[in-house]
């Protein structure tokens, strides 16, 4: 039955614009965005040490960005100093740098508390990858080159108004068009032509939102296509063909940041607001545009920066006291355990990867029965951290049965195949 689920996933995504192999990586949270990779044939059980290690590269630069992994190259984001951050190329194979391009400078540098640092990932389509830089400087460049097709400011270009740790956005792709969150009146919201980078449509939140630290998702509810984001007042909804606002959802907007990106199913989008819970909503049309309904708002759900993912009915992320495994529908907890503390999550062949915020990355098995780790290790040669409030952010990634670790100047590459 997994195999049969694996051959429909690659045949939908045979099908898509989103041109990509199945074991690619091609931006923020994997192929559908949700933290979700189809591989199989993936090891279930760790040894004590860890995967093997293949490689570790110790200076690719600062930053949170999660790689993204197409074919036979890494791409990722990271700064040296204030004044340059950057798109890099890595080979797959060892980690060597093929080519570097500068997007522009680092944002916020005198934010407080003090992380300015590169955040975003790259989203690759094609021939081409999109590249958010934390000051707001969008760039569409060759993935062979790095050749610069073009370029807009979301600050001088749209009055963009990021927050105090500035853009953190990944761009998304749909179709023809590219959507990025400037924040801020007019433009709260735009999609661009991939191509050329001319303006389709621009979108006004209400109250015209600064712009959080999520990315946006794409769904389809309520007989509309909408794009969907967490911005700093809350979670908003965004006609796709048009701009039009539709919907917002404030209840997750009461804590220090709002970071995790929604996770949705059909009508349902869930959003964790930091160290406060988790809420759903169900969208449903309403007099021309869109309701947003809550179902619920729990405590104690998950809603940690390293965000949550959805397998079967079960809702898998972590808080402040660690992993915690709850039905979508209901919100209601189905266990909580400690495990590795707060981290980052992706699901991949019945098996949840966790990137602790500790520095310490797990393997957990997705079941809403009870916690069952299936290995923990430590990666060599930590990183020493710029102050005591900092920690382990980037997510994990799998691509081609290795698996990604970046924690902020190293990446670590491992194999997580199983044994034929």
């Amino acid at each position: 039955m997994r195999n049969v689920f694996r051959i429909f996933v690659v045949l939908c995504m045979g099908f898509s614009l989103f041109v990509v192999e199945a074991a690619d990586w091609p931006q923020w949270r994997g192929p559908q965005r949700n933290g979700i990779s189809s591989e199989t044939g993936l090891l279930q059980q760790w040894p004590r040490q860890g995967p093997k290690l293949l490689w570790q590269v110790n200076d690719i630069g600062d930053g949170y960005s999660t790689p993204a992994v197409v074919g036979s190259r890494i791409f990722l984001i990271s700064n040296r100093g204030m004044k340059d951050e950057f798109v890099q190329a890595l080979s797959v194979e060892d980690g060597k740098i093929v080519w570097t391009a500068r997007i522009g400078n680092v944002g916020n540098p005198d934010q407080q508390p003090s992380f300015p640092m590169a955040r975003s990932t790259p989203t690759v389509d094609g021939a081409w990858l999109y590249a958010l830089g934390s000051d707001g400087d969008l760039v569409s460049m060759e993935t062979q080159t790095g050749k610069v097709r073009w370029r807009k400011s979301l600050r001088e270009d749209f009055g963009g108004v990021p927050g105090i740790w500035a853009y953190s956005e990944s761009p998304l792709i749909d179709g023809d068009l590219v959507i990025v969150t400037p924040g801020g009146a007019p433009a709260t919201m735009v999609a661009l032509h991939k191509e050329t980078g001319a303006v389709h449509w621009t979108c006004n939140v209400p109250e015209g939102d600064p712009a959080g630290y999520a990315s946006a998702i794409v769904v389809d509810a309520g007989g509309l296509r909408q794009y969907v984001q967490f911005m700093e007042k809350g979670v908003v909804g965004v006609d796709a063909g048009t701009g039009r606002f539709l919907w917002r959802y404030d209840e997750p907007n009461k804590g220090p940041a709002n970071i995790p990106t929604p996770v949705a199913r059909d009508a349902y989008v869930y959003a964790g607001g930091a160290r406060i819970g988790g809420g759903l909503v169900r969208l449903r049309a309403a007099n021309g545009g869109i309701a947003a309904e809550e179902v619920y708002f729990k405590r104690g759900l998950p809603y940690s920066i390293g965000g949550s993912v959805l397998v079967g009915d079960c809702l898998y992320g972590t808080t402040d006291q660690g992993m915690v495994a709850a039905d979508f529908l209901s919100g209601d907890v189905k266990w909580q355990a400690e495990g590795i503390g707060v981290g980052s999550i992706l699901f991949a062949d019945d098996c949840l990867y966790v990137h602790g915020e500790n520095g310490d990355v797990a393997l957990v098995e997705a079941t809403p029965e009870e916690y069952r780790e299936k290995g923990r290790f430590t990666p060599p040669g930590q990183p020493k951290r710029h102050q005591e409030m900092e920690k382990a952010w980037a997510y994990p990634v799998i691509a081609d049965g290795r698996l990604y670790i970046r924690d902020l100047g190293v990446l670590w590459c491992y194999d997580v195949k199983a044994a034929d």
